[in-house]
Order: structure tokens, then sequence, then C-alpha cells
């Protein structure tokens, strides 16, 4: 009697090498292309309706008139502000949750400062006040974790997101407190808000470029982004050439919170003059996705964070435009996130299949 022979599996996943960067940018486009005619598939099975008004809806969302542009600009630069923030903290393999609630203790700062000193301190010497006010706040939110972190090896994901929730109410306390009427809504400020440069938009915008080429030249080019680097590979080999970890997490979560502090003024201080607990608009969260698809580099981010908001506004006028639900949006963009993200797998590994042998033709 013959004993049964172990077969190998049909097929095996293998870590690929290095593949060519052309290679890289045509898995990536196949994938877009892909992802844009399930899309379209969707949104034919849903309205009966041709996808050339799909399409046509979403460009006409993002890029339809010089308001929309701004727009989009606009929101492409406060997640980039934000994926920034998050960026340090991941490349040292701290996963860092908490950047909502870290931009909305900065905004809650900026906002304090605006609603008691506004009709008291000369504009110039507020503005320095709410700077300050927001940056210090949101460094002294992200350093929490981070001590316990560094001192007891606490869970940085868990311990940052309930963070999160702790700020949330910390924001709806303080309109309590400051509306009397119980209406739960701060009336704007537009009188303490930051200088405008052109448009209402121009300032924020010009601020997040600035620090997007300084963040990429000190992650790439400094003695703390290379600590960053090291602690990210491997905490024991940075303790082996000298690097002090526990410095090293202290100082990157604060610049963390320092960038989440500045998403912060540029929210509340910058166009809104108001904060509310939604002020952040879960772009905390969105900004994880940004900064991992551009694999941690600032300047790629640029592009992963203009994807986002296109589809964002795009897809929001797809649902006005066909007088659907919102949720549409939600799906569309899942399905376009889920092929590009899925195209990673393909780009660094690949399946080999098993060659047939003489027993399997018998």
């Amino acid at each position: 009697m013959k004993k049964h022979e172990a077969r190998e599996p049909l097929f095996h996943i293998v870590k690929r090498a290095q593949i060519p960067l052309y290679q890289g940018i045509l898995i990536r486009v196949a994938a877009i292309v892909l992802a844009l005619l399930t899309c379209a598939a969707v949104f034919f099975f849903l309205t009966q309706k041709s996808p050339v008004d799909f399409y046509r809806s979403m460009f006409n969302g993002a890029f339809g008139t010089e308001r929309r542009i701004w727009n989009m600009a606009h929101q492409m630069a406060i997640l980039l502000c934000i994926s920034l923030a998050v960026t340090p903290a991941f490349k040292m393999r701290f996963w860092n949750i908490g950047a909502e609630g870290q931009v909305l203790v900065g905004g809650l700062a900026c906002a304090a400062i605006m609603f008691y000193f506004r009709q008291s301190v000369p504009l110039p010497l507020l503005w320095v006040m709410m700077t300050l006010a927001s940056i210090l706040a949101s460094m002294v939110w992200a350093i929490i974790p981070a001590i316990f972190k560094a001192n007891w090896n606490t869970n940085e994901t868990l311990f940052t997101l309930m963070m999160n929730y702790i700020a949330t109410q910390l924001v709806a306390y303080f309109i309590n407190v400051w509306v009397k009427s119980g209406s739960g809504v701060l009336n704007p400020m537009p009188d303490a808000g930051l200088p405008k440069l052109g448009n209402a938009w121009t300032l924020n915008i010009s601020v997040v470029a600035v620090l997007t080429v300084i963040l990429y030249i000190y992650l790439r080019f400094s003695k703390h982004g290379y600590e960053i680097a090291v602690v990210g590979e491997s905490e024991n080999t940075a303790r082996y050439i000298g690097v002090n970890v526990k410095k090293v997490i202290l100082r990157t979560m604060m610049l963390s919170g320092a960038i989440c502090g500045v998403a912060g003024l540029l929210i509340v201080g910058g166009t809104s003059y108001t904060i509310n607990a939604n002020s952040a608009g879960g772009q905390g969260f969105t900004a994880i996705m940004v900064s991992w698809l551009a694999k941690f580099n600032p300047l790629l981010m640029i592009l992963t964070s203009f994807l986002i908001a296109f589809l964002q506004r795009g897809t929001n006028q797809v649902s006005n435009d066909f007088k659907m639900d919102n949720s549409i949006s939600n799906i569309v963009t899942a399905i376009i996130l889920f092929f590009i993200i899925g195209c990673e797998f393909f780009i660094n590994y690949k399946l080999v299949f098993r060659k047939p042998s003489k027993e399997d033709a018998t």
C-alpha cells in the first residue's frame, strides 16, 4: 500500500526583489484604470446612466469652477499637513492613531485665545499667541502617550486612539462653557482670524507647502531623521550604535504634535474661525492612509493627498448631481483605494505556481 506523499501547494507567495521603476508605475496605473472601470460599472448598475456622466460629474466637482479648485486645494493642504504630522512617528514604528485628537486640541487652544483675547490684544500679538498655544497644546497631547511608551512600553495604538475621544469631549465641554445659550455652536470669530494672503485659502496652502519641504529635508538629510529611521528598523540596533531610543521617541512625538497643532491653527484660525467636535473632519484617520500610500515620503504625499481630496470632492458632486445617498461617495472612494492598496501586494510579492509533475499528468 503506497503512502500518500505530501504535495506542494499549487502556488506560493514570494517576496519580490526591487522591481524597476517603470514596472511599479505600470502596476499602479493598471490598478487605477481597473478601479475607475469598476466604479463606472457600479454607477451604471445603480443609475442606469452612462459612465461618462459619472466621470464628468467627478471632474466638475473638483475642477468645475475656480472656487471648487481652491476648495479642493485647501482640503488637500490640510490633509497633507496632518499626514506630515503622523509620518515621523510612523517611520519610527510608533503607531500614532491620535492625530485627530491632537488637531482638535490644537484647534481648541487656538479658539480659546481667540475667544478670550481678541478684544484686548493687538492682532499681531494675538496671532503669535494663537500659534504658540496651538502648537504647545498639541505637543503636550502627543507627548503623553510617548512618555508611557518610552518608559513602560504601553500600547501606543490604543493609547492615542482613546485620547481622540477625550479631545472630542474636551471640545464639547468648552463650547458649552463659552456658549451660554446652550446651542452648542460657537459663533465664528473672523475678526481674530489669521492674516490673508490673496484669498481665504492661500495662507494655509503656503504654510503646508513650506512644511512639506522642511519635513522632507529633516527626515532625509538630518541626524534626527537618520535616528528615526534606525529606531524604526530596530530598537536594539539603535541602542547598539548609541542612539537614545527614549529621547528619539519623545522628540519625534513632540514634532508630530507640533505639526498637528499647525493643522489645528490653520483650520480654526485660518478658515472656520470657530471650533466644534467635528472640526478635524476625520482627516486624522485619512492621513494615516495618505502617509502609508506614499511610503512615508513627504513629497509623494502631495500626490496621495491630492488623490484623496479629488475623490472626496468628486464623489460628493456625483451624489448631488444624481440625487444619490451620500454613502455612494464613500463606496466609490473605497473601491478606488482598495485597488490602489491591493496593487502594492503585486509590487512587493509575486505568485509562483508549482510546475506540473509526472504524477499530476497521470
